[in-house]
């Protein structure tokens, strides 16, 4: 007679806990940020989340890609107990999005996704980083249940 016992699944994170992943600014650098954000919030307790953080992950890092000359594209995520706030960062501080200058045009193409994010997020924003000699920015957005 045998007898098996299952392997314990890693604990997942837990409260206040940051990680990061730094990317090359390549086309693939969307698909590696949302599969690192699935990864993350499938050990969590936040995995009703994962669809609205790969949407937005994918959209904030495909804009730093495509706006910027940035050669690393920074990904942070910190997981709390009730929200995930991402943090995307490039080196192009000068170019800020605007989260007021927002129109919704059924004929326009592209240009429409920090609008997703918008909507999906609790709140979302653009920092600059560096100080008094700003090098780089950060977009960030926050996902969870409303406070």
């Amino acid at each position: 007679m045998s007898t098996a016992t299952a392997t314990p699944l890693p604990p997942g994170p837990l409260d206040n806990e940051t990680y990061r992943l730094a990317l090359p600014s390549t086309a693939c650098a969307a698909k590696l940020a949302r599969d690192f954000i699935t990864s993350l919030l499938n050990l969590s307790s936040h995995r009703d989340l994962v669809d609205d953080a790969r949407l937005c992950v994918t959209e904030v890092v495909t804009n730093a890609h495509r706006h910027t000359r940035t050669p690393v594209i920074g990904v942070e995520t910190v997981v709390r107990r009730t929200r995930v706030t991402v943090s995307v960062t490039d080196d192009a501080h000068w170019a800020l999005p605007e989260p007021t200058d927002f129109r919704v045009e059924p004929e326009r193409v592209g240009g429409q996704g920090l609008l997703l994010v918008e909507r999906l997020a609790l709140a979302w924003g653009a920092t600059i980083l560096g100080g008094g000699v700003p090098n780089r920015k950060a977009v960030w957005f926050t996902l969870g249940a409303a406070p």
